[in-house]
């Protein structure tokens, strides 16, 4: 096992809220230590070890199926948002060809930047801001003190149908999904729909695997499945219908539903995982329950899950993962993963207001210098 395998006590530290990696002194010892090809021996040792820390980074915190794929021989960022590819995006900073020499694909060359600009900035230039979303009520103050745009609850069409059940605590993720696929069992039985929501393509595809070794029939949509949304889209609220998602079934989709389903109890919606952000979890119970059709929702969680350690940190996430391997939990700890969810929610915008205020300054400082702040950009 490679000394950056195991783990950040003694060669490296990380820092949780960046995820930055920084060797130790007993690292470095160890990078000093290594083999040397012939193409690196004219590598200078500070630049050696920035390179090692990077590929520790990608290693700790970049996975296939997760936060890419590799589509014709090239890396595919996958929004963790919306689920979807984003095409020609690449991450900074060496990041991406890091990525692409982790996946054994060719190394591409890094890409300048000819101009910059930040999402808040690029809204702000606009006279007048407007939209319509499900999901807003939840980040009023946000669009209220950023874009200094009001938020306007419009009651539904129809009166809500939807009905929440308890939420339920499991041990570890593959107990989690044996207790899914048991339910999904039960509901399918009586031939409801099931829409059953994950974080990542990787996921998406164990919990189908292991739907399909009960004899159920089941649909995939993610990011490798996309040319196919619309179709599977359509066909999720069939009688009898098994879909499992990533977020792409949050965004943009209006399952239909005939009259024999709405007999039978409508849609279900299976949550798996608590996302960073609560309004991605609402866009996919908002999946069921639709124009006043009856529905139910249903909240899984798991003392593993990745919402605990994005929370609250390292450490504790450890505690609360050992906490499920001794039997002490409980479907009483559901507002903790909650609690853990608000955290991550209030980091981020704390995140995008330092952002916010930093590119104010420097836009500022430039514009004193007479230069253009979204064009001279070089760092």
């Amino acid at each position: 096992m490679t000394f950056w395998e195991q783990g950040p006590q003694e060669d490296y530290t990380l820092e949780e809220d960046s995820r930055k990696v920084e060797l130790t002194s007993k690292g470095r010892q160890h990078v000093r230590a290594l083999p040397r090809p012939d193409q690196i021996r004219t590598v200078a040792l500070v630049d050696l070890y920035e390179y090692i820390e990077r590929a520790i980074r990608v290693l700790r915190d970049y996975h296939l199926d997760r936060q890419y794929v590799v589509r014709d021989g090239e890396i595919v960022i996958v929004d963790e948002f919306t689920g979807r590819l984003a095409e020609g995006r690449k991450w900074r900073d060496g990041i991406h060809q890091a990525v692409e020499a982790s996946a054994g694909v060719e190394v591409s060359v890094p890409t300048g930047q000819a101009a910059r600009i930040t999402v808040q900035d690029l809204f702000l230039r606009y006279k007048y801001l407007a939209g319509m979303t499900g999901t807003a009520a939840t980040s009023a103050g946000e669009l209220r003190k950023i874009y200094r745009t009001p938020v306007l609850q419009v009651p539904t069409n129809r009166p809500p149908q939807r009905k929440k059940l308890p939420d339920i605590v499991c041990k570890d993720m593959m107990e989690k999904f044996e207790r899914i696929v048991q339910e999904v069992h039960e509901v399918h039985s009586i031939g409801r729909p099931v829409l059953i929501g994950t974080r990542s393509i990787d996921k998406s595809n164990i919990l189908a695997s292991m739907l399909r070794q009960q004899g159920m029939k089941v649909q995939i949509l993610n990011a490798n499945e996309i040319e196919r949304e619309a179709e599977i889209v359509a066909l999720a609220g069939e009688q009898g219908q098994i879909t499992v998602a990533t977020n792409m079934a949050g965004r943009g989709t209006d399952v239909k539903l005939r009259d024999e389903v709405r007999a039978i109890g409508g849609m279900m919606v299976i949550c798996t995982e608590l996302h960073d952000a609560a309004r991605i979890d609402r866009q996919l119970i908002g999946r069921c329950g639709r124009q006043g059709d009856p529905g139910t929702y249903r909240q899984y969680l798991a003392m593993d899950d990745e919402i605990l350690r994005n929370g609250f940190g390292l450490k504790p996430s450890e505690k609360y993962k050992l906490m499920g391997e001794q039997g002490r939990y409980s479907d009483s700890m559901a507002p903790l993963f909650r609690k853990a969810q608000r955290k991550v929610e209030r980091k981020h915008f704390r995140d995008r207001m330092a952002l916010l205020y930093h590119e104010k300054e420097r836009t500022k400082i430039q514009r004193d210098m007479g230069q253009d702040p979204y064009l001279d950009t070089a760092e």
